[in-house]
């Protein structure tokens, strides 16, 4: 091994430490004292209604909705238009994107459409390129789109696996890197990761659509790091983890305790939060109380709870498993 011969130069002196204790516990008292601002100002927000409670304007913003031919999408598309919005629907169903723009045109607004498999991921940079060239810069990528095939592990096909990955996770990547650059060269946009429940508390017949979703909660807890470490506060993005949704794609699914939620509430729900700028939204909000449970209680009494008291699995016996690609 060989050694560098000294410079001569003095090197730093390395903190002490005495000095190292000094600086976590001076760190932790900051924490602390930001720690009761944060929590009195979650509570104060929480209470305040939406009337009289600050709300972004997203006027002439240009959305893109990725799984915009029905259900969840297609609502958003609606909502967001109402709202001024500028809106960009993208889907593998030509005929879905039609009968989304028609509703919207009905309406009186504009709204762009584009055929696109989420899976090819050439397609979609492609795809995010002719938005920029036609339609202009994008402010806010809402990134819907889902597919679900309601098989158990060993039934999915190995082409279905890999289907489900591209569509719900891989396709986040894409879309993400293609419209991010921008957002922060202007210095505003929003990013929403639409996650599930599924993505928290793991579901029969879904390994692989549990999979994605939980990947979708570590891509947008992970980006979220990434745009406040490197000082990009002004980008703001949220994670939407909604219950089972009434849209077909989880067709013959039958909870116990609580009910499927509708595409309209689901859609309403996540542009308000966005419009809030939260960093997450669980819908129904009941299901965040659930979660820690999952870590505090032995693991055969979450069992119990799942199998005899939510009868999670039995709800999805009678699942349908259709092939579809939609919001949800």
């Amino acid at each position: 091994m060989k050694f560098e011969e000294p410079t001569g130069e003095s090197l730093p002196p390395r903190p002490s430490n005495l000095s190292k204790v000094f600086e976590v516990a001076r760190d932790t008292v900051i924490f602390l004292v930001l720690s009761c601002y944060y929590i009195l100002e979650s509570l104060f927000l929480t209470l305040v209604p939406n009337a009289i409670r600050p709300m972004k304007s997203l006027k002439g913003d240009v959305v893109v909705v990725t799984g915009g031919a029905g259900g969840v999408g297609r609502q958003l598309a609606l909502q967001l238009a109402r709202l001024g919005a500028k809106v960009v629907v993208w889907d593998i169903s030509s005929e879905g994107l039609k009968k989304t723009c028609a509703d919207v045109t009905d309406e009186g607004y504009e709204i762009a459409s584009y055929v696109v498999d989420l899976a090819d991921r050439e397609a979609v940079y492609a795809t995010a390129e002719r938005v920029k060239n036609e339609v202009g810069k994008v402010d806010m990528l809402i990134n819907n789109a889902g597919t679900v095939f309601g098989q158990t592990l060993l039934e999915l096909s190995d082409a279905a696996i890999e289907t489900t990955y591209k569509v719900n996770i891989l396709s986040h990547y894409w879309t993400v890197k293609a419209f991010l650059p921008d957002m922060i060269s202007s210095g505003k946009g929003h990013i929403v990761t639409v996650g599930s429940v599924a993505g928290l508390l793991g579901t029969y017949r879904c390994t692989d659509y549990s999979g994605t979703k939980f990947a979708t909660v570590g891509f947008h807890e992970a980006l979220f790091t990434e745009l406040r470490a490197h000082g990009h506060s002004s980008i703001h993005a949220t994670l939407v983890c909604p219950y089972y949704i009434n849209t077909g794609m989880f067709d013959g699914v039958t909870p116990r305790l609580m009910p499927m939620l509708e595409p309209q509430y689901v859609a309403a729900t996540m542009i308000e939060s966005v419009r809030k700028n939260e960093v997450n939204c669980i819908m129904p909000g009941s299901v965040r109380y659930l979660l820690p449970l999952k870590c505090l209680l032995p693991a055969k009494m979450c069992w119990d709870l799942m199998h005899r008291v939510m009868k999670g699995p039995q709800s999805m016996m009678e699942f349908k498993g259709k092939r579809k690609v939609a919001g949800g």
